[in-house]
């Protein structure tokens, strides 16, 4: 850990020419050394225990795709003193684990009610700070949940930090029942400070594309690259079939080795799979392929959301990723449902193509 405040790090990366200016990041990242400091003033090393902050108010960090909200992320956890504990997660791996846990509470009797704020001071006793990248609710399951999970994690002490694509007060918009969700809207905007990073740059889009990650248009050519580049990054190690189980439900991979799987968008995306499932084939190989990605449009929007997901997940898991598909990221959905969320998918696509994504 660093011992130099998130400010300075910024402005020392400023100087030695790593990052460009951008005042949008260092209104954001002056909200961070805030934190830092009520943080640093709350808890010191000297103290036995956890002491509840009086002020580390949160930051929540929301703007369009490749405004560097993560990398301000990535800034203050790593700047943070050892003995304040922090955790950065995706939000979807997050609410996976909030799910087991009520699941697990609820085959031995306890009901939800009980349960998370049981789920809260375990969270309290594992860290200081919640660091939540891709904050976003689209789940009514999660809604339900949300409110009463936090206002005992706030009630614990824990300070939140967060980076999402939207506002806190477009959070779970349109959503079902969405009148009993924004009682934790106003919650959480009293426990963060709430920056809008609204630069003119997508700075995921400065990456130079590295040739031959996303194959199109589909064709019989697309398909024997594909076999190429599987052969070539197994070194033609012989193949087996393999078979990833969660909660019941089963992801068979045809073709795969101990480091790469060949998937189809049929298997991951027109099956009932989730943010779970993909996690957790992100979680066993260093490659997997995504072979004939369709052209999505309204009449695919489940599809489309599924794939959203599994991009996430990939992309989170830094898993590298081979795709065929059946045109461009920018053209590959045009439907309405979906279309802001699949600005995101349409960057990560693009990233993960990036010789800075492949080597990282």
């Amino acid at each position: 850990m660093s011992s130099a405040k998130p400010l300075d790090i910024y402005h020392q990366r400023l100087n030695d020419g790593m990052i460009k200016h951008d005042p949008e990041q260092e209104k954001a990242v002056t909200a961070l050394s805030r934190l830092y400091d009520d943080l640093c003033a709350a808890h010191k090393p000297s103290l036995a225990f956890w002491r509840k902050p009086d002020h580390a108010l949160g930051v929540y960090m929301y703007g369009g795709v490749g405004r560097g909200k993560s990398m301000l992320m990535d800034l203050f956890t790593g700047a943070l003193p050892a003995h304040i504990k922090a955790r950065r997660v995706h939000f979807h791996e997050f609410m996976i684990e909030v799910h087991g846990f009520l699941h697990q509470a609820q085959k031995q009797g306890d009901d939800t009610n009980n349960a998370l704020p049981r789920l809260a001071k375990k969270i309290a006793g594992e860290v200081h700070v919640l660091c939540f990248d891709e904050f976003h609710v689209t789940d009514i399951a999660d809604a339900m949940i949300l409110g009463r999970l936090f206002t005992a994690v706030f009630a614990q002490g824990v300070t939140v930090v967060a980076t999402s694509n939207w506002a806190p007060d477009k959070l779970y918009d349109k959503g079902l029942q969405r009148d009993l969700f924004l009682p934790f809207i106003d919650l959480l905007k009293t426990k963060v400070e709430t920056i809008h990073l609204d630069s003119p740059h997508d700075y995921r889009t400065s990456f130079d594309a590295q040739d031959g990650t996303y194959l199109t248009p589909l064709s019989a050519k697309t398909t024997l690259r594909a076999d190429e580049i599987f052969a070539s990054l197994t070194n033609g190690a012989a193949t087996h079939s393999d078979t990833i189980t969660i909660k019941g439900r089963k992801i068979v991979v045809e073709q795969a080795t101990n480091t790469a799987a060949r998937l189809t968008f049929s298997q991951l995306c027109e099956q009932p799979h989730g943010a779970e499932d993909y996690l957790a084939l992100a979680g066993k190989y260093e490659w997997i392929f995504i072979e004939n990605i369709p052209r999505l449009g309204y009449d695919r929007r489940n599809e489309a959301k599924r794939f959203m997901t599994l991009i996430d997940a990939l992309y989170e898991a830094h898993t590298k990723v081979i795709f065929t598909a059946a045109s461009a990221p920018e053209s590959l959905y045009s439907g309405d449902d979906h279309a802001y969320e699949f600005e995101r998918t349409i960057s990560r696509l693009n990233e993960m193509q990036s010789a800075l994504y492949l080597e990282a």
